[in-house]
This record gives structure tokens, C-alpha cells and sequence, in this order.
């Protein structure tokens, strides 16, 4: 297991997301330590020393790259320390493997339970650790064993059974659902997918943005050649090439690209195919559908993964409030939600509009529509909402083949 800090990293989003719960002092980060086998969290006697979530990518050999999380305790105390449990229990909503840590010296069957129900609401299977093996006398041990039957018991200042649990780890990990191609499964060996990229204030000097980065990626993987062009460029491109199976373009260009594209040809965005590969393709146009019912003043919550400086064309706060009130000929009142600083408490909001979650795993992205879900909220993200404003839904849907 070796850390991975270069520009070449995956993607946490890309992430297998293992989250570490337990009291104050139950010795969750010097577990991680022991895990990564070097000193990443901070350890201390002291109750409470991890006031944050602590993250750190690495990579769990067989398995691949992983993301760990270190939380504060879940029994932390004053307003200060209220505010803490409620972060670190809001990660479990991007949490594919929890492992629940408890001092075999101060077992806490209320405090594990509520854990459990965590893990239960957001469908996470966890592993119980009972940690700090090495202070207890073997008859206690054995008593603690055969009540707690599925549980690792460890020391992770000693590193006993430190290795088993990585193995557990591992097994359960290969029992997680992998994430489908964001495109690898949608076009043939060898075919042609057109990316429309603008150059514009969202695109980094020198980069491309992480959803544009991906598809290439995916699209390389799966043997599916890739031309890449500004939107300027894109008629010459399709005059040029003989046949395109796809053309993918940022939503914000929509409405310009589908004027350019054959209608002949398929026409999709980066957006909308993370709307497939990390949400629920038709739970985002069944919440985009619910817009024409929609009153005046309605209140709406725009949920924004990345935290990026807003400017005076900002697609979130900008262009879709406008282009709403264009097409729908009503005001709307929004709330801004980012990273993830996303709400349980939805009764206020007549719909959720959704980033393209890039910047996020797709267990957070399926807590969030579970969330709305039980809220009875419709949701939707950028891409889908886009293309139904500009009137092209349909056929930006297309190649998806949905009954």
C-alpha cells in the first residue's frame, strides 16, 4: 500500500470511499496509520484529537486506488463538537465500506447501533473493529469474541491483525457494484466520438476540466477514437469526418452544437453522461419534467459539487437561472448548496437541480437522489435541464436507448 501525491493520481471521485467511525479514543486513527503504514492522522490520548475528516488516497493493493477517511468521534461534545459528529456522519453518504471502530475496553452498544442505522439508510456494509486487543487479558478477550463473532479484533499500536483486516477489506471491497463506462459501452470498437470542448473562463489555463479528462479516458479504454475540437472548429470537423457515432458537448453549448450536428448524427453532453454513469438517467428526466408544473416564486435548490470561484456567465448561478425564467416565463426563487454541504432537509424546495458530479463518487450522487426521493422531491442535473430548455431532450438521449 503506497500513497499517490502527482498529478497523475485518480481522481478521488474515482475512488473506492472507506470511511472510519467510532467514539472519541476508540483509536480510529491509529488504525488509518496503521493501514497506510505511515503516519497520517495525528494520534494522541487526548479524547477527541480528530476534529475534521482526515482523507487519504492510496492505493489497496490488489484492489486499486482507495479513499480513506478518518472522522471525528460520534460521541464529541459541546456545539463545537455537535457540529463535528453531524460532518462526520454526513460522509457516510459517499461511503462505499465502513469500518466501525470500538474500544474492546469501552464496548457501546447505543453508540454502535446508531451507527448501523446509518449504514443501513444509505445501503453501506460496514466491518466491525474491536480494537486495542493488547490491554485486555485473553479470558476477557474470548468473552468479547463469541459475542461479537463477526468482528476483527485488532491493535493498531501493536499492528496485531492489522493484516487480516486489510484482507477483509479487500474481499468486501470486490463485492462493491464498479462503476459502469461513463461512454466505453455506449459506441463500437474503433468508432468516432466528436468532443466539443469551448475554451472558456471554466477551462484552466493549460487543462482540460476533470469531466472532459475522463471521458477521453474512458474512451481510450475502450479502443473508441477520439477527436477533439472547439466549438469553432466543429463544422469543418463533421465536413472532414465520414462517420461519427457520437458527439459530446459541454451543456452550456447546447443549443449552438445541436444548430452545427446533422440531425443524422447523435448528440449528447459530458454532463449528461455522468448523469448516467453516477445518478439515475431516468429519475433526472422525470424530475425535468416536473418544471412545467412548477409555481411562480417556487423555491428551487441548485446543488453544486465543486467550490470554484463564480463569475458573471456562472452556469449554476447565471445561465440556468435565465434561461428558466426565459422558457418557463416565471421567477423562481434558488438556494446554493456546495461540495458537500448538501441538505436532508428538502420540504422547502420544489426541486433539485444537480451539478454533473464529477467532482463526486457515485454513492454520494445515489444518497442524494435517495434523499429526494424520500422526500418526494424531483431532481435533475445540468445537462438534462439544459438540453430540455433548449429543446433538444430528446434526441440528447438518444444513444441511451431508454424504454
Amino acid at each position: 500500500m503506497y500513497s499517490e501525491n502527482t498529478m497523475n493520481s485518480t481522481p478521488n471521485s474515482n475512488r473506492i470511499t472507506i470511511s472510519i467511525y467510532g467514539k472519541r479514543n476508540a483509536g480510529k486513527s491509529s488504525l488509518l496509520n496503521a493501514l497506510a503504514e505511515q503516519e497520517i492522522s495525528i494520534v494522541s490520548n487526548v479524547a477527541g484529537t480528530t476534529t475534521d475528516p482526515v482523507k487519504k488516497a492510496m492505493e489497496l493493493i490488489p484492489i486499486g486506488p482507495v479513499l480513506f477517511i478518518d472522522t471525528a468521534g460520534i460521541d464529541d461534545e459541546g456545539e463545537l463538537g455537535a457540529l463535528r459528529m453531524k460532518k462526520s456522519i454526513e460522509t457516510a453518504r459517499r461511503t462505499d465500506i465502513a469500518l466501525y471502530v470500538m474500544d474492546i475496553t469501552d464496548i457501546d452498544e447505543d453508540s454502535l447501533n446508531s451507527m448501523v442505522h446509518n449504514f443501513n439508510k444509505y445501503s453501506i456494509p460496514y466491518i466491525l473493529v474491536m480494537n486495542k486487543i493488547d490491554e485486555v487479558s485473553e479470558e476477557y478477550l474470548n468473552k468479547v469474541k463469541d459475542k461479537y463473532k463477526n468482528a476483527i479484533f485488532t491493535s493498531s499500536t501493536k499492528k496485531i491483525n492489522v493484516n487480516m483486516l486489510k484482507d477483509e477489506l479487500v474481499r468486501r471491497i470486490q463485492s462493491v457494484e464498479e462503476d459502469q463506462p461513463i461512454i466505453g459501452n455506449l459506441l463500437p470498437y474503433n468508432g468516432d466520438a466528436v468532443l466539443v470542448v469551448p475554451i472558456d473562463k471554466e477551462a484552466p489555463k493549460g487543462r482540460l476540466i476533470l469531466p472532459q479528462v475522463q471521458v477521453i479516458r474512458d474512451l481510450l479504454d475502450y479502443g473508441i477514437k477520439t477527436h477533439v475540437v472547439r466549438n469553432t472548429e466543429l463544422e469543418s470537423t463533421i465536413k472532414e469526418l465520414k462517420n461519427i457515432d457520437l458527439v459530446i458537448t459541454d451543456s452550456q453549448a447546447f443549443k449552438e452544437v445541436a444548430e452545427i450536428v446533422p440531425r443524422e448524427i447523435k448528440l449528447t453532453s459530458f454532463s449528461i453522461l455522468f448523469a448516467r454513469q453516477k445518478g439515475d438517467l431516468e429519475e433526472f428526466i422525470k424530475g425535468v419534467n416536473a418544471i412545467s408544473g412548477l409555481p411562480d416564486n417556487a423555491n428551487i435548490l441548485i446543488a453544486e459539487n465543486c467550490t470554484h470561484n463564480t463569475f458573471h456567465d456562472d452556469i449554476g448561478r447565471v445561465k440556468i437561472p435565465k434561461l428558466l425564467t426565459k422558457v418557463t416565463k416565471k421567477n423562481f426563487k434558488y438556494t446554493y448548496k456546495t461540495g458537500y454541504n448538501f441538505t436532508e432537509e428538502l420540504k422547502e424546495y420544489s426541486l433539485v437541480i444537480h451539478c454533473g458530479g464529477c467532482m463526486v463518487n457515485r454513492k454520494e450522487i445515489q444518497s442524494r437522489i435517495k434523499i429526494c426521493r424520500d422526500n418526494n422531491i424531483p431532481i435533475t442535473n445540468y445537462g438534462i435541464l439544459l438540453a430540455y430548455l433548449n429543446g433538444i431532450l430528446d434526441r440528447s438521449i438518444e444513444i441511451f436507448d431508454l424504454k
